[in-house]
């Protein structure tokens, strides 16, 4: 009888050694971990974009023309650029911002802005030198911009700059490949068009959008957020010359007359999208250990809907599988969203005053 219990303790002793061991757990099956968030930085004007860079600084542009540092372990903020060319115009002005993603040796900071009594939009490259940006390079001008509807993040993907583009209240923009509004476009890290854009010597890459604040890469593929008029706020992902549907379709292609349309105009229909509006603003793509529930998630900043929302992705990332809210109504409208490289999360809020970048972490 002791021998029976012996062996039955031994089996028992590894088998729990095997689910304990480190490295030996199933990474689906990681347990929740309790979520904790602080304010590092306070004292801000509406925040647009924020960027985790290589140094482990947060990189984040407000509207009115800065470009700062943060350093998230002591709450610094150190200037480094004040654009005295941007204009702010309602939801214009200094907008998305991408780094090189080799940065340590090509150290080019890329943004986008509103300028100019007539107003428009452009996309500039800063060289970052000694703590300064500077040798401003124009890579594309004359971008359509008004008091509503610029869209305008920036994405660098496989060595291309991606540019969300509004429609600058203009529905007539969207659907015309000659105007740049309306639009994602897409050109080479120096400014020329790409050889392989769909339209010859044009930066379009798709086209029939409101209003895109969201971008984000998953893998081989690019998703974006995107405000609906009094309806229908999308989440889509973004394909070469497809096209989005503005101002003719409205979300699903689901409507009288809506589908006669979509099938002739090769349109995209949204993965997921919302009645009554949320206004979605800034995307990343959470895939690390450090928060198990969040992992193979799109994490959306919401501004209307003032809180984070994690958007479940399938195995194939191609749906969405569930939805949950966090911090709503905790720190008002939140515009962007990145995450560290350890997997800390970084919000920021765009409330107008004592704006605050907070991060979430174990």
């Amino acid at each position: 009888m002791k021998k029976i219990l012996l062996c039955l303790f031994v089996v028992l002793f590894i088998t729990t050694c095997k689910k304990s061991g480190d490295g030996d757990q199933d990474p689906g099956t990681l347990p929740d971990v309790e979520l904790k968030a602080k304010v590092i930085a306070s004292g801000l004007s509406l925040p647009w974009e924020m960027v985790y860079g290589p140094d482990h600084f947060i990189w984040f542009t407000e509207k009115s023309g800065k470009i700062s540092r943060l350093n998230p372990s002591t709450g610094q903020v150190t200037p480094l650029l004040t654009i005295s060319e941007v204009r702010t115009n309602g939801e214009g002005g200094l907008l998305g911002m991408a780094l090189h993603p080799n940065f340590s040796t090509d150290p080019f900071v890329y943004v986008i802005y509103g300028y100019g009594s007539i107003y428009k939009a452009k996309v500039v490259r800063y060289t970052y030198t000694g703590g300064n940006l500077t040798n401003p390079l124009v890579l594309l001008d004359q971008i359509p911009a008004a008091s509503i509807h610029n869209g305008s993040r920036l994405l660098i993907s496989g060595g291309k700059l991606f540019i969300s583009t509004g429609d600058a209240s203009d529905t007539a923009n969207p659907q015309n490949i000659n105007s740049l509004a309306g639009k994602i476009l897409r050109i080479n890290l120096d400014g020329t068009i790409p050889a392989d854009n769909p339209y010859p010597n044009n930066p379009v890459w798709s086209l029939g959008h409101r209003n895109t604040q969201g971008l984000v890469q998953v893998g081989n593929k690019i998703f974006s957020s995107e405000h609906g008029p009094d309806s229908d706020d999308e989440i889509n992902i973004i394909e070469k010359e497809r096209n989005y549907g503005w101002p003719n379709i409205k979300g699903f292609c689901n409507e009288s007359g809506e589908q006669s349309f979509c099938s002739a105009n090769n349109v995209a229909e949204p993965l997921i999208n919302w009645t009554p509006t949320i206004a979605p603003s800034g995307l990343a793509y959470y895939n690390n250990d450090y928060i198990p529930q969040f992992k193979n998630s799109l994490l959306l900043a919401v501004l209307k809907g003032t809180k984070l929302m994690q958007l479940k992705l399938d195995d194939a990332q191609t749906k969405i599988t569930a939805t949950k809210d966090f911090y709503v109504n905790s720190y008002g409208r939140i515009r962007a969203v990145c995450q560290s490289s350890e997997g800390k999360i970084y919000i920021c809020t765009s409330n107008g005053s004592d704006d605050k970048i907070v991060e979430i972490a174990k």
